[in-house]
């Protein structure tokens, strides 16, 4: 393997460890500060990515503006989600398994009659490229890279150094006691699946420009933030980082040696090993 493969997909790795912790993040905000597992998270990151799409396409704006739009959108979904399924239903889980199904049934039909089997691309965020360590990169990867580290950093800071960020790790521990102590639950529970809608945005958005975007994107990355989700072990979100860095390198490497499809299941038992190894994920407890 020549050094400027190396190089390559040590970058494709990064890039793509960025885009598993920023959507993971969603995922893991909603289900360890509120208790309900998300499993429509693919399908917001896939609608996002469409909805970026056509605000540009449909208006002619541009794609920063399309994916500020798409964000506000996103985050107000998941304030409606909230309101009317999480928190009503969020001690039954075969009903939040039933509402999840509604949603992603909801989403990939309307994606699908909209964009039809045509193969689609948002335009690029950042267009060029620059030299790196005598390696040329297109400054799209360079921006989503930066953007992924940008928004771990704040999203860590909000949890471990704010006020609201210590509201829902009070009302993660124990929600009776929380709300004992004033805590607004509700206000804080509108917040977390604004953030965690919003952050499936962003990283729906930032690799519809790398990939091509489909109504089946979503699916695929799923079944990576559960396995993101196991091996740092629910409750850490320091573990996350972790292990969503080893994740996107094993795809990343794993390609370049194993067809696709092998590829992605050799990860998976890879993955199943570990879990063996350490029920309870490396980091945190056991779900």
């Amino acid at each position: 393997m020549g050094l400027e493969i190396v190089k390559n997909l040590i970058l494709n790795a990064v890039v793509l460890s960025f885009m598993y912790i920023i959507a993971t993040l969603g995922f893991a905000f909603i289900f360890n500060m509120m208790g309900v597992l998300n499993f429509a998270h693919g399908a917001v990151y896939m609608t996002s990515a469409f909805v970026c799409y056509y605000l540009s396409l449909w208006f002619g704006i541009n794609n920063w503006l399309s994916l500020l739009l798409t964000i506000v959108v996103m985050g107000l979904l998941g304030i409606l989600v909230e309101r009317v399924a999480f928190t009503p239903f969020a001690a039954s889980l075969p009903r939040l398994i039933m509402i999840a199904v509604a949603i992603i049934t909801v989403m990939t039909t309307t994606t699908t009659v909209a964009a039809g089997t045509r193969n689609l691309i948002i335009d690029s965020f950042a267009h060029g490229t620059s030299s790196i360590l005598g390696l040329l990169v297109s400054n799209e990867r360079l921006l989503i890279a930066g953007i992924g580290f940008v928004l771990l950093a704040a999203v860590l800071i909000v949890v471990n150094k704010t006020t609201i960020g210590k509201q829902m790790q009070a009302i993660a521990q124990d929600r009776v006691g929380a709300a004992l102590q004033g805590i607004r639950i509700t206000r804080v529970s509108a917040i977390v699946c604004a953030v965690g809608f919003a952050l499936a945005a962003i990283a729906g958005s930032m690799m519809g420009s790398l990939q091509k975007i489909s109504p089946t994107m979503g699916d695929q990355l799923l079944v990576r933030i559960l396995m993101i989700v196991m091996l740092a072990g629910v409750g850490s979100m320091n573990g996350l980082i972790i292990t969503g860095f080893i994740l996107g390198i094993i795809d990343s490497f794993l390609p370049f040696y194993i067809p696709g499809s092998a590829a992605s299941a050799v990860s998976a038992v890879a993955v199943l090993v570990l879990l063996l190894l350490k029920p309870k994920g490396f980091f945190g407890h056991e779900m």
